[in-house]
């Protein structure tokens, strides 16, 4: 062999080695996300509907409001907070023919990506590995609009949720820095920032990360003047924005509302927490247990050093993080449930792998028992997602742009088209439904081919307009929807009315009518009213807007839709 064949393969090993780097380094990971990223919102992707597809498109109407001038809380009722929609708006003006549903997903990693950036540079300074290991998840987490739970069977991208998706994401990232950055300015820093986004994005996600933060003082890993200084950050920053803004004061009026609306015994969501998510809640607290019983094998004392000990454990995390998501999981519907548990289950799982206690197997099972259903069921949701594209056919709706590029199966929009004519020709059966207090479905708004009939009623309703539009010679200046979702400004780009809430939820998210929200109503030329199919949700709405519709003249603008036109 010669020489030169001898040192082939240490140059072949050299490459490999750095390609072997290259690959474990947190920091790369992060910049190619961010790049697919960029190039998905940059294409004109067609993705699966999904259930509850309509929700994203409240986002939708927040942007238009937002391209408007209108201040969310301001000038509309937001049942949550601002930084979401700005998001939004800033990808909407950066990717304006982005898929809706990856847009909106996508709307916090202007934020997030650099937040977790610094976390990642920070931890890889002791150890890479250890880095990738809190990052790879992450980004998994983060990658598509995907939740941990569904109603609805066929497969397909979740179209709502998408607040709760980015609390939990920014939830992961606290308590990661909790864990894992060393005390001083820089974990200041990153826990003022994530507690800065959470009360921005969502102020349940600002309450149970200030619960963390609170435990974290306790168990030593933040000390209190680091915790106090990271909160006058937070409180100094909110109190610049609302001097220029006006905007956090607004904010607050509108959770006190919403508060007011939304009332119920807390007991029923931890149950339903516990029945949708037992495969992780089950896991975790035979977790909790083994570890306890661990500890006091070890002698643990309940002492004053005790409890200190305790507290800075591994089940002392994990029972605090534990009890802190499950109650932002009551507020929730729709979400990355507990995945926030995983900093902490990766503590435990290098704990417990060198030990030599009989309880090894059991920990490390366990471990693995409460993050595998997480990781499997986001990889399985998307894979079945994106094969069963395969079989689809494009949804004809083109004059929705983005939001109408979507695909589901023949037999689905076939039957989505037959619903729409049939709502229009036997509306009797659904309005009896409707003055009884029920749906066509018990799960109607999960149900696939209801959100592709929505999506067909709005074209009806949008071709409808444009074409009285053009007939009477008439632009109208403005429109609101009486429904859930309001798309028509946006659509046709005309400016929403002021003082009225996105995402009309009757009872949840629908304030009484102040005097500004009916005189900016009458200053409105369109009020619709969709019939495809008669709910009670949409009764109640037009119900709640009675006064406004007194005085306007109404046109059967086409079989699933009533105009109310200001003469």
């Amino acid at each position: 062999m010669s020489i030169g064949n001898l040192g082939a393969p240490s140059a072949t090993a050299t490459l490999g080695d750095r390609l072997v780097r290259l690959a474990g380094s947190p920091g790369l990971w992060i910049a190619a996300f961010a790049l697919a990223a960029v190039a998905a919102m940059g294409l004109k992707l067609r993705l699966p509907l999904g259930p509850n597809a309509w929700d994203t498109a409240v986002y939708l109407d927040a942007v238009q409001r937002i391209r408007m001038g209108q201040v969310p809380s301001l000038d509309f009722f937001a049942p949550v907070g601002p930084l979401g929609y700005y998001g939004a708006a800033l990808l909407d003006r950066l990717f304006p023919q982005a898929q809706p549903m990856l847009l909106v997903n996508w709307a916090l990693l202007p934020v997030l990506l650099p937040l977790a950036g610094i976390l990642a540079a920070s931890v890889s300074a002791r150890s890479r590995s250890l880095a990738l290991a809190l990052i790879l998840p992450l980004l998994l987490f983060a990658a598509l609009p995907i939740n941990l739970h569904g109603l609805y069977p066929m497969p397909g991208f979740d179209g709502y949720g998408h607040y709760n998706r980015h609390v939990a994401l920014l939830l992961y990232a606290l308590i990661a820095t909790l864990l894992f950055v060393p005390r001083g300015r820089l974990a200041t820093g990153l826990v003022a920032a994530l507690m800065l986004t959470l009360f921005l994005v969502k102020i349940t996600g600002a309450v149970t990360g200030a619960l963390l933060v609170g435990y974290a003082i306790l168990a030593g890993r933040l000390r209190l003047r680091d915790a106090v200084l990271a909160a006058g950050i937070v409180l100094v920053a909110l109190g610049l924005l609302d001097l220029a803004t006006g905007i956090v004061r607004a904010y607050l009026a509108d959770i006190l509302a919403l508060l007011a609306l939304n009332t119920g015994a807390l007991l029923p969501r931890f149950l339903t927490v516990a029945s949708v998510k037992f495969n992780v809640v089950g896991p975790c607290l035979l977790l909790m247990g083994a570890l306890a019983l661990a500890a006091w094998r070890e002698g643990l004392s309940l002492s004053l050093d005790g409890l200190r000990r305790l507290a800075a454990s591994n089940l002392g995390w994990l029972a605090a993080a534990f009890l802190a998501l499950t109650f932002f999981e009551t507020q929730n519907t729709g979400s990355l449930e507990y995945i926030g548990l995983w900093p902490i289950l990766l503590l435990i799982l290098l704990d417990w792998r060198s030990r030599s206690d009989r309880l090894r197997p059991v920990a490390l099972v366990l471990a693995l028992a409460v993050a595998l259903p997480s990781a499997v069921i986001v990889v399985e949701r998307s894979a079945r997602a994106m094969l069963g594209a395969a079989g689809h056919v494009a949804l004809d709706a083109p004059e929705l742009g983005p939001l109408g590029r979507v695909s589901l199966k023949p037999e689905t929009a076939q039957r989505a088209a037959i619903m729409l004519d049939h709502y229009a020709k036997h509306p009797e059966p659904y309005r009896d439904l409707a003055a009884r207090g029920l749906g066509p479905s018990a799960i109607l708004y999960s149900e696939i081919d209801y959100q592709a009939t929505w999506l067909l009623e709005v074209r009806q309703g949008l071709v409808a307009l444009r074409a009285w539009e053009a007939a009477n010679g008439r632009r109208l200046n403005g429109i609101l929807t009486l429904d859930f979702v309001d798309p028509f400004n946006r659509l046709l780009d005309r400016e929403p009315p002021r003082h009225v809430p996105i995402g009309m939820d009757p009872g949840r998210s629908t304030p009484a009518l102040a005097p500004e929200t009916l005189a900016e109503l009458a200053r409105t030329d369109a009020i619709m009213a969709p019939k495809c199919p008669a709910t009670g949700a949409r009764d109640a709405i037009r119900a709640h807007f009675a006064e406004a519709l007194r005085g306007r003249r109404l046109v059967a603008l086409s079989p699933c839709w009533d105009l109310y036109l200001k003469d």
